[in-house]
């Protein structure tokens, strides 16, 4: 009984109540680094919606380019998205005036962030 008890509550059970798997154990927290790298590609996930809206917001006549914080703020997304967008148009085919490189680069940011987050969790580091 106090068996029971002990690997019901233990780090390698997981949450209370729960089996674990035989030879499961404790992964704790995601490596630094790791942690990092799926921060900035988060905070650079947030830059390219913020470039798409704003692109779509000068498209229909919104905010006016004129004025110096929007020009600014322009570029300040072009300088830290075109770079990539560039390299990602490079592969794609021309689509009659639709940009889809946002959404290949959004993919890319999703499957880099699930790919580290595994890879911490997979193999401890």
């Amino acid at each position: 009984m106090a068996v029971k008890a002990r690997e019901k509550f233990s780090l390698s059970a997981g949450a209370p109540g729960l089996r674990a798997k035989p030879g499961a154990r404790y992964k704790g927290p995601m490596n630094p680094i790791f942690f990092l790298l799926v921060e900035l590609l988060e905070i650079y996930k947030w830059i390219v919606i913020a470039a798409v809206i704003v692109s779509w917001l000068i498209v229909f006549n919104v905010i006016n380019t004129y004025n110096g914080f929007v020009r600014s703020l322009l570029h300040m997304l072009s300088a830290l998205t075109e770079p990539v967008f560039r390299r990602v148009r490079k592969f794609l085919p021309p689509m009659g005036g639709l940009d889809l490189s946002p959404i290949i680069v959004f993919v890319i940011i999703i499957t880099l962030q699930y790919t580290i987050s595994w890879i911490s969790v997979r193999y401890g580091l």
